[in-house]
């Protein structure tokens, strides 16, 4: 007798855009102190605070990109 396959099909890897960090608005000094923080949090192994500032950087204000 045969094992039974647990699923029909393989899994699905999606990839992590770890390499495509936002970059900040020009200027502006909000997006220009998050990306300093996040340099300072990836330097020291911090990936939730990196994550956490490019996810504020991509939520920055609409009209201002």
């Amino acid at each position: 007798m045969t094992n039974p396959t647990p699923y029909p099909t393989a899994p699905i890897i999606l990839p992590l855009p770890l390499e495509r960090a936002p970059a900040p608005v020009e200027g502006c000094a909000g997006c220009t102190e998050l990306a300093s923080v996040r340099d300072r949090a990836r330097a020291v192994g911090d990936l939730t605070t990196v994550t956490d500032c490019n996810v504020y950087l991509r939520r920055h204000p609409v009209g201002h990109q």
